[in-house]
């Protein structure tokens, strides 16, 4: 194994640790209007992890292996990215914002705060791949703050996911949802409200008791 490498236009933040095999400040081929790499106190980079030059990222960030985190993206403070992950170009990710293993993130995509990723999840951002025209309405989801995301979903482009909703394992949501929805099935469809879930194991009555702060603003 390599010593980590530092490229010149990384700024790395105080109290780094970095296994080996971790490249921050990594060149881009693409053209891009800024190349410096910031970088916030505290980045814990496991062996594999390549952060490309020309993003934004906040303190406390937090990645498995072989995460890849390209350019011209913007991630908050206590981003966690687990292994064999990659969040595309041009992103936008909010604070504790959790995704898993084996996930992808498509160019141009939004994540609020607190949202958080299941492992396998893919997200879409090419309503007609291999159009001559692909990058010019290229554009991925939007995904508001608190949703929750489960198992190998799939998240088609230009759809909006409202606030604190919750998708079942395997859908594929291919329309806007309302906030505070759970969503299965393909094509997702919403079933219920979030605050009507029932803990199946009997652990405790309700899997988000928070629901209820939000509960009337919603409906």
């Amino acid at each position: 194994m390599s010593d980590p490498v530092i490229y010149p236009s990384a700024a790395l933040g105080a109290n780094a640790t970095l296994d080996p095999n971790v490249y921050v400040g990594y060149p881009t081929g693409r053209r891009i209007a800024e190349r410096a790499l910031v970088v916030g106190e505290g980045a814990t980079l496991r062996t594999g992890t390549v952060l490309y030059e020309g993003s934004r990222i906040g303190t406390g960030l937090q990645t498995g292996h072989n995460v890849v985190v390209r350019e011209e993206s913007v991630l908050g403070d206590g981003v966690q990215v687990w292994s064999n992950s990659v969040i595309d170009y041009g992103c936008r990710i909010g604070s504790h914002v959790k995704i898993h293993a084996n996930c992808y993130v498509a160019q141009f995509t939004v994540l609020e705060d607190d949202v958080f990723f299941a492992p396998g999840v893919s997200v879409a951002n090419d309503i007609h791949p291999d159009c001559a025209f692909s990058g010019e309405c290229m554009r991925g989801p939007y995904i508001e703050r608190g949703v929750q995301v489960g198992v190998n979903v799939t998240l088609l482009p230009y759809i909006r996911i409202g606030a604190y909703s919750v998708i079942g394992s395997g859908a594929v949501v291919t329309e806007d949802v309302p906030p505070y929805s759970v969503v299965v099935g393909n094509p997702g469809r919403v079933v219920r409200r979030r605050d009507e879930l029932v803990c199946s194991t009997g652990i405790t009555d309700r899997p988000y008791p928070e629901d209820a702060r939000y509960a009337h603003s919603a409906r």
